[in-house]
């Protein structure tokens, strides 16, 4: 496993943009990877899909090994939109990842597959679908690093984003104001601001970003916006 930092400031907490690779040519990982990178994104959020979780299928930990090995320095987000993420983690940790985020609706025994997954040295990432109550994540946020909330059903394409997910930000960033909070669906210019507002700082965008022709350009004004809303949290607090 290969230990790689996230880009961060000196304290509090930082906006960090990760594009989607979903969305990018798949023909040419690496390319379309090294791209987003080298024009400003803090780390690549890597879908995986199993075909059972959500009903569609994507790739897997020699995927994510064979894009380590061309880019040693990325933070790989993974994730994990599969039935049984504890099959997984070692795997995808022994491919290199840096984050395993996986689906609360998925797992059997959450605080076993948080032990786990931290026992291989990757952070903790936990998911929750749009029909999955905030609250229920609550008991395990002081055990993770990020709690995702998906603001489009996990697994489909093309999807509007869900602006009444916003709630379930605000009431994670009220009750934990340095947390990481993940939103992935939808989120591209016209919906950052609404995403910022509500607390979230670390932004997943798909389409917005790998389908631009200024990729660095999008990712600057996600970047504002959540930079401001974080500032103006701050001068609140």
């Amino acid at each position: 496993m290969v230990s790689h930092g996230m880009r961060t400031g000196n304290n509090g907490l930082m906006c960090k943009i990760g594009p989607s690779i979903l969305n990018a040519d798949l023909s040419d990982l690496f390319s379309e990877s090294q791209r987003l990178l080298d024009n400003g994104a803090d780390y690549l959020h890597l879908d995986v899909m199993d075909g059972h979780f959500v009903p569609n299928l994507t790739f897997g930990h020699p995927v994510v090994k064979c894009l380590r090995r061309k880019i040693p320095e990325a933070f790989f987000d993974m994730h994990m939109m599969v039935a049984e993420p504890d099959k997984w983690v070692n795997p995808i940790a022994e491919a290199g990842a840096n984050q395993y985020t996986f689906h609360l609706e998925a797992a059997e025994d959450t605080l076993e597959l948080i032990r786990r997954v931290r026992e291989t040295g990757m952070r903790v990432g936990i998911a929750i679908k749009p029909g999955t109550c905030v609250e229920s994540v609550l008991p395990f946020v002081d055990k993770v690093d990020m709690v995702l909330i998906m603001t489009v059903e996990p697994g489909f394409g093309g999807q509007s984003f869900m602006k009444d997910m916003m709630p379930k930000i605000q009431l994670l960033r009220s009750k934990f104001p340095d947390l990481d909070i993940e939103v992935d669906g939808g989120v591209g210019p016209n919906t950052i601001d609404l995403c910022a507002e509500a607390g979230a700082n670390m932004i997943v965008s798909g389409t917005a970003v790998t389908t631009s022709d200024n990729p660095r350009h999008v990712m600057s004004s996600l970047r504002h916006s959540v930079e401001e809303a974080i500032q103006k949290s701050q001068l609140e607090r």
